[in-house]
């Protein structure tokens, strides 16, 4: 049957998903956590900076994004690949998600901690570093899950630039054979479900591994009050 000799084609196209996922959940990662920070104890300009990056990457639709990185960079002369420019967008999104969910993570913390934090010669940053932010990522997880389930689907947004990921390898086999579209689509369906039950999986075994008892539910209802 032609959708069993496609199954090898999807799985590999969907490997480029999971490429892309890496990027742009790493990307969001990696600035999401200043975002959230200058929000919390930024001064008025870098706060301000920060809530305009969270503003702008909330508002504006995924696909006018892609749109924007892609085709805006060659308007600019910059040369980048599809999959930079997806990697790009997306992450920058995703970081503005990611910046919420560490601001409520933050928040949840005890302001006592910070006070203790000076009160044995820590600086305000090395307390955030070594006090605030550890126990804030760990609290994080559980919201962070739902980011994780969401942009692993945004990848497929990707196909819209020519990212020859796994809906794009999709929509080559129904062009070819019409009446085998929802079967095709259904194992792309099932192979996002794979992977999302996967991803989640992991994500709580981590969040059980690092629970602290006692604290956890008591931070978690802070962390909802400040979301």
């Amino acid at each position: 049957m032609i959708v069993f000799r496609g199954l090898p084609g999807l799985f590999q196209a969907s490997l480029l998903n999971i490429a892309l996922l890496f990027g742009l959940i790493g990307l969001g990662f990696v600035v999401g956590i200043p975002i959230a920070l200058f929000q919390v104890y930024g001064n008025r300009l870098l706060g301000g900076v920060a809530s305009a990056w969270e503003w702008f990457f909330r508002g504006v639709p995924e696909l006018v994004l892609l749109f924007l990185f892609f085709f805006g960079s060659a308007q600019l002369g910059l040369k980048i690949s599809a999959f930079v420019a997806a990697t790009l967008a997306l992450g920058f999104r995703s970081s503005a998600y990611q910046s919420q969910i560490f601001r409520g993570a933050i928040q949840a913390i005890p302001k006592g901690q910070m006070m203790a934090a000076h009160s044995i010669g820590l600086s305000r940053w090395q307390a955030i570093r070594y006090i605030i932010l550890p126990q804030a990522l760990r609290l994080a997880i559980p919201p962070w899950s739902n980011e994780f389930s969401s942009v692993i689907k945004d990848t497929t947004l990707a196909y819209a630039i020519g990212v020859n990921e796994i809906t794009r390898y999709a929509r080559f086999i129904t062009e070819r054979h019409y009446r085998l579209a929802m079967a095709v689509y259904l194992v792309v369906a099932l192979i996002f479900l794979l992977f999302t039950y996967l991803g989640n999986r992991l994500l709580g075994t981590l969040e059980h591994a690092l629970r602290v008892p006692g604290f956890e539910a008591k931070a978690a209802r802070a962390a909802g009050e400040h979301g």
